[in-house]
């Protein structure tokens, strides 16, 4: 068993949302990540996609996702699964809070862009 006490360390802010690092291999963890993810209001995600699947509980708020050209509206209360390797954005119509859980490996691939990007706040 691993307790794992907050930190301000384990928080990356961008200029879309705010994620804090839960569980993480940097943080005791050997599968998984989970994050808080924390978007104001009108804010909107890059469209990209994930090499792994990820699950978003949206606990305050409301989101809109657009992936595989579909879009589905997400209120508290709420789970999204997003499959991998599918394109997809992220628009805060109103803030909203939600937490989000995927294999600790996962990596980013944003359109325009060579390489990938690995999420900080789930190293």
């Amino acid at each position: 068993m691993h307790v794992i006490p907050a930190s301000p360390d384990h928080v990356t802010e961008t200029p879309n949302a705010v994620m804090t690092g839960l569980g993480a291999p940097s943080r005791g963890s050997t599968e998984l990540s989970t994050w808080h993810v924390a978007m104001a209001a009108g804010s909107k995600g890059p469209e990209h996609s994930v090499d792994r699947e990820q699950v978003w509980t949206v606990v305050a708020g409301a989101l809109k996702v657009t992936s595989a050209g579909r879009t589905e509206e997400v209120s508290a209360g709420q789970t999204l699964v997003l499959p991998p390797e599918v394109l997809r954005s992220v628009h805060a119509q109103e803030s909203f809070e939600a937490y989000v859980a995927m294999r600790a490996d996962g990596v980013v691939t944003v359109p325009g862009e060579e390489g990938t990007r690995v999420l900080p706040w789930a190293r």
